[in-house]
């Protein structure tokens, strides 16, 4: 049984937070009545790259357990859907540009007005672009890097210091991928920032744990979400559900539960860790056939 999975069972019978499919493969969140077990009822959530995807799925997660919810998206009526969505209720929604310090102050200052002190952060904002090493601009090198190593180096800062300066104990969790550890013809610089965010959560987990905050790190496979961004063709696809023990390709409410652990009592003794969700996809080479023939 793949870890995804077994963390899925573990945090039903925990929290009482479901996932389930709606029509068109979409993966929410929903909760049913008499939650118990884990509760982020006290919880102060900030999610970066929320408007939608993983981080919309791990807000609604957060949301559904109890937890005040911030979410921040460059997409300004993106986020704001977004977190329509959840009711309205103990939420707040922003325009934050990760990339750029101020911005992130400003998101994290307001969220804070709005709902309290930050106990939780998930740097989840990225871009995942295609490009060959001698056709890439330097340009495109810098909007990958800024958007998914610096992006997560100023939303983990800004949320540290907060936690610090109010003596407070947290969760932070980085958004990396696969990736990190697995090169991709046309995906240098994003394989590049990813394994940097990897080598980012572990430094930082050692240098926050006399404080008490635990940093870890999720590491999704792919994972279908909606993208006119960052499209990609059913052949890549294909093949990747090919080299996935699962059989499938991941979806966003696949990631949430492990961000709904890292950020629980149950993880107080983890911290900078790569928590892989990928379907076993990482396992080994799928493709391969038998290396000796059947026996007959």
């Amino acid at each position: 049984m793949a870890l995804t999975e077994h963390l899925v069972r573990y945090m039903r019978r925990q929290s009482g937070v479901w996932f389930t499919t709606r029509e068109g493969g979409a993966a929410v969140a929903r909760l049913p009545v008499g939650m118990s077990g884990f509760d982020f009822s006290n919880a102060m959530v900030v999610v970066t790259g929320a408007g939608a995807g993983i981080g919309q799925s791990i807000a609604q997660a957060f949301h559904g357990a109890g937890g005040r919810v911030a979410l921040g998206d460059l997409r300004k009526d993106a986020v704001e859907r977004a977190a329509a969505g959840l009711g309205g209720e103990r939420t707040f929604a922003g325009a934050v540009d990760v990339r750029d310090e101020k911005s992130v102050q400003a998101f994290f200052a307001a969220a804070e007005r709005a709902l309290g002190p930050v106990t939780i952060a998930v740097a989840n904002a990225g871009i995942y672009p295609n490009c060959p090493v001698l056709d890439m601009t330097v340009e495109e090198w810098d909007r990958v890097m800024e958007t998914n190593m610096r992006g997560v180096f100023l939303t983990c800062q800004a949320a540290a210091r907060s936690m610090k300066a109010g003596a407070r104990a947290g969760k932070i969790i980085t958004i990396s991928s696969g990736a990190y550890d697995s090169g991709r013809v046309g995906a240098s610089h994003y394989c590049a920032s990813k394994a940097g965010v990897v080598m980012f959560t572990r430094v930082l987990a050692m240098e926050l744990a006399e404080q008490r905050i635990n940093v870890n790190c999720i590491a999704p496979g792919y994972i279908k979400v909606d993208s006119g961004t960052s499209p990609v063709t059913s052949e890549f696809e294909t093949a990747l559900i090919k080299n996935t023990p699962w059989g499938r390709l991941g979806t966003p409410a696949d990631v949430a539960p492990a961000a709904l652990f890292l950020a629980s009592p149950a993880a107080d003794f983890v911290t900078g860790e790569v928590l892989a969700v990928n379907g076993g996809a990482f396992a080994g080479r799928m493709y391969l056939p038998l290396s000796t023939p059947k026996a007959r």
